[in-house]
């Protein structure tokens, strides 16, 4: 294949201009420009990088309409979702402008010199963090602006220095072509070498198997599906010099109903529960696909809600044909599963639309099936009905690692989370009250990550501006003489205005 073209999502129809398939070729003059622009893009001043990043967001932005009307093309998202997405977008770019300008970013840290210290004196050492180099970024395929050709993974990434090259989602490419170009301008006008920014599209998974393996490559960003992002870090694992692969890859994200909270309004939280069940097709990484509830009246109540609002709940056009399909296996899974009742789906759609499907079983069956604790891409739901404390904390020690955990609780419900807060601790990146996983604020406190299956590294985030630690590594200066040291760690450099941890004494 040479070529390909766009798809409308709604229709599977393919629309619009063909797109040259990039191969090695392409990967390989992507990879060497990168490695010619490392040196000469972290050498920039913090003023310097930051004008860049604001420049992508007033790019993409200026785009205007044709980029939302395509992404709409090519997603089945609604206009409103992907206004918001793209106010996302130019956010988060403009928030790590400001990280960059700050400096704390830089951890710099400065032991001074000890030489009269007994037994032995100690040496002057300096410590700066520094950017990894190029930078794989796959683009992801529900979240066609905020998660894929300029999204987190590559505004963080550019932030700390290092070029990129992404790897386009084939869902989408009119969209990342228009976004890639808008990186490209802002590119020249910031003076910048070409090989900052690079973007390789195809359908194939071969051209990201290259690309991951270029050992010009120094870290891959990733969001999607387990078993693709396991592949690319068995890749980058195997390469001669190993790299790290951050992937965000496959959570179910439970919720926890806690008794007084279902007995005070357990109709109204079944009806706001599916309401973010179903968002956007239920096509999000913290779609809520468990509900953990120890059973009673006020359980019951919140089945009634749930039932009734999922059976009125409308299809919906998913991402792709193939992401529509493997939803409807899950659900006709769930559906003959030992021990699982459906208690209602949504109403039938067209050829490429999900209907929302709802579920119950019971501890002991879910216990019993692995299977039952695994993502279903998609507006599908699983309700664990627990006998007890004991059940629920027995089924809550048993899932895999998740992105987010929820609780639902009333006052007279803090003891019982307080009981569960160590679970809940070691199994998500992210524990939340009364609320819905489901949106995720982009902001410094914020974690998009957690154990595995959720992410392949644990200790980081994908969303927020602790993001740029990924591809940052320390570096220590010993005895270096002034001329030597990065200026942001000499003695005169107080007027740099970033923060320095000077003998453990934070100096700003």
């Amino acid at each position: 294949m040479t070529e390909f073209r766009s798809v409308v999502a709604a229709t599977g129809e393919p629309t619009g201009p063909a797109f040259a398939v990039h191969g090695p070729a392409e990967v390989d003059a992507a990879c060497a420009a990168a490695a010619a622009a490392f040196d000469t893009y972290r050498a920039t001043t913090r003023e310097e990088r930051a004008a860049f990043l604001e420049a992508i967001a007033s790019e993409i932005f200026a785009i205007g309409d044709d980029l939302i009307e395509a992404a709409m093309s090519e997603s089945g998202l609604p206009r409103a979702r992907l206004e918001g997405e793209r106010g996302r977008t130019v956010g988060q770019l403009r928030l790590f402008a400001d990280v960059v300008r700050k400096g704390t970013w830089q951890q710099l840290r400065i032991d001074p010199a000890m030489p009269d210290r007994q037994p032995l004196p100690r040496p002057d050492i300096r410590l700066r963090m520094i950017p990894v180099g190029p930078v794989a970024v796959f683009g992801a395929s529900n979240f066609p602006l905020a998660f894929s050709t300029a999204g987190g993974d590559t505004a963080s990434a550019l932030a700390a220095g290092c070029p990129v090259v992404v790897k386009g989602h084939p869902a989408h490419p009119r969209t990342g072509e228009l976004v890639a170009a808008a990186i490209t301008r802002a590119v020249a006008a910031c003076g910048l070498p070409a090989g900052v920014f690079g973007h390789l599209v195809g359908p194939s998974n071969e051209l990201g198997a290259v690309l991951v393996q270029d050992q010009r490559i120094a870290a891959v960003g990733f969001t999607g599906s387990r078993s693709g992002g396991l592949a690319l870090v068995r890749l980058a694992q195997g390469r001669e010099v190993p790299i790290p692969v951050y992937a965000e890859m496959s959570s179910i994200n439970p919720v926890l109903l806690l008794p007084e909270a279902l007995k005070a309004r357990g109709a109204a939280l079944g009806t706001a529960f599916v309401g973010s069940l179903t968002m956007g097709a239920g096509q999000f990484c913290t779609n809520p696909g468990l509900v953990l509830a120890i059973e009673g009246e006020g359980l019951e109540a919140f089945l009634a809600a749930a039932t009734e609002a999922v059976s009125g709940a409308g299809a919906q056009t998913m991402l792709t044909g193939g992401i529509c399909k493997a939803y409807l296996s899950g659900v006709a899974a769930l559906e003959t599963a030992n021990g699982v009742e459906k208690l209602a789906e949504g109403l039938a759609g067209e050829a490429m639309q999900g209907h929302a499907a709802l579920f119950r079983t019971t501890a002991q069956a879910f216990l019993a099936d692995k299977a039952l604790g695994h993502e279903v891409f998609g507006a599908s739901s699983v309700v664990v009905v627990c006998k007890n404390e004991a059940e629920l904390a027995t089924v809550l020690s048993g899932l895999e690692g998740q992105l987010t955990a929820t609780l639902h609780m009333d006052a007279a419900d803090e003891a019982l989370a307080a009981r569960l807060m160590p679970v809940l601790e070691v199994k998500a990146g992210r524990i939340l009250a009364n609320g819905w996983p489901t949106g995720v604020e982009v902001c410094h406190a914020m974690v998009h990550g957690g154990p595995f299956p959720a992410t392949s590294d644990p200790r980081t985030t994908s969303v927020g501006s602790l993001a740029i630690a990924r591809f940052l590594r320390p570096v220590s200066y010993q005895n270096l003489t002034t001329g030597l040291l990065p200026p942001e760690l000499r003695d005169d450099a107080r007027g740099d205005g970033a923060p320095r941890l000077i003998d453990g004494t934070l100096t700003l």
